[in-house]
């Protein structure tokens, strides 16, 4: 973003650091920055301490895989939550939106992104070896993909369901309640649910083909 040279260097970086951010426009930096510059210095240093405490307070849970102050997480510690089911996301940001529609009340797993070979990422990128080392606990009854339908996501599904499904677990996927090329944490909470509660078994390819 090319600098105005009647906007000082300190702001300029600012407005740059603001502008890295995903979903942020030039405008959009220059207005959050000069917001900062006005506000109160209580404001100003609130808003610095909390950057450096998410940076040096969170972790991965052992178990999920999801993005924690405490190891392990919440919903893993919940006695109340069913430990037979485990439904797998993408991003950390997919659980949040499933845990708003409140119609599903199992575990999670993250994976941290989703298989896409023209980007060079492979299961082995992801935090796929977590979760079958999980499903070798006895007590999992049934997975369920929560992918985005998207050809990043499908990937992901069918070589889940393919693994998983060799394991002898059972797979299942959440109906298509999702638009197309929608992602799962921009859903409604209607439509999460539909497809939590309409959820479609996996089939399995058949060896003889």
């Amino acid at each position: 973003m090319q600098r105005s040279p009647a906007t000082a260097p300190t702001i300029a970086r600012l407005i740059e650091a603001f502008h890295r951010l995903p979903g942020i426009g030039p405008k959009s930096a220059q207005r959050l920055a000069y917001h900062v510059l006005r506000a109160p210095r209580a404001e100003a240093e609130a808003l610095s301490e909390a950057l450096l405490e998410v940076k040096d307070s969170t972790r991965l849970c052992a178990a999920c895989q999801n993005i924690t102050d405490a190891d392990p997480c919440a919903i893993c510690l919940d006695s109340d939550r069913s430990a037979s089911t485990i439904c797998v996301v993408e991003e950390p940001l997919d659980v949040a939106a499933i845990e708003r529609s409140g119609v599903y009340r199992g575990r999670y797993h993250v994976l941290h992104g989703a298989i896409s070979p023209m980007d060079g990422i492979g299961p082995e990128d992801l935090k796929v070896g977590e979760l079958l080392a999980r499903l070798g606990d006895a007590s999992i009854d049934e997975v369920i993909l929560a992918m985005n339908p998207n050809l990043e996501g499908e990937a992901t599904a069918g070589y889940l369901s393919r693994v998983i499904g060799a394991m002898g677990v059972r797979v299942t996927r959440i109906a298509h309640g999702l638009p197309v090329g929608a992602d799962v944490e921009y859903a409604d909470e209607r439509t999460l649910r539909a497809a939590m509660t309409h959820r479609v078994e996996v089939e399995q390819p058949n060896g003889d083909d």
